[in-house]
């Protein structure tokens, strides 16, 4: 119990630190009418307030049976899910957001259990319609990489 408090309090403030960080920053340029700013220092703060709940919680949180078991496989699907997670940082802007957000999303799927044409189908599909939401519906632009050619 006493770890998971400093776990939280620790986190807490890595969370109070960035946030000092976050505060001044100014951008060039704003497409949304809150600023640049107002999004990061939301999640801090909804981070904190949990993170601050978890250190003065009054019981500890228990394990459930029906929880997966912190083993070897299950550490191994996080390991993945963090190295795919850094494939699709890394590929973004060259690949481009539809090409590298099927590049990620196909093997996460077979990662948790998903069949290959389900998962090649679904993930085309959210990654495309995405795309349209963000860049024109939202109108928050995203590379297209690879696929400049399809853009008029």
């Amino acid at each position: 119990m006493i770890l998971q408090r400093v776990f939280a309090l620790i986190l807490l403030a890595a969370c109070a630190v960035l946030a000092v960080m976050a505060w001044p920053y100014q951008a060039a340029f704003s497409y949304e009418p809150v600023g640049p700013r107002a999004f990061p220092l939301l999640m801090l703060g909804l981070m904190g307030a949990a993170l601050l709940y978890l250190a003065i919680r009054p019981t500890t949180i228990v394990r459930k049976d029906d929880e997966p078991e912190l083993d070897r496989d299950t550490l191994r699907k996080v390991g993945l899910c963090i190295a795919l997670l850094l494939v699709f940082a890394g590929t973004f802007e060259s690949f481009g957001f539809i090409l590298s957000s099927i590049l990620i999303g196909v093997p996460m799927a077979r990662l948790y259990g998903g069949r290959w044409l389900p998962s090649v189908v679904i993930i085309g599909l959210m990654s495309i319609a995405l795309y349209g939401l963000f860049d024109r519906v939202m109108d928050v632009p995203l590379p297209l990489g690879l696929l400049d050619v399809l853009e008029n």
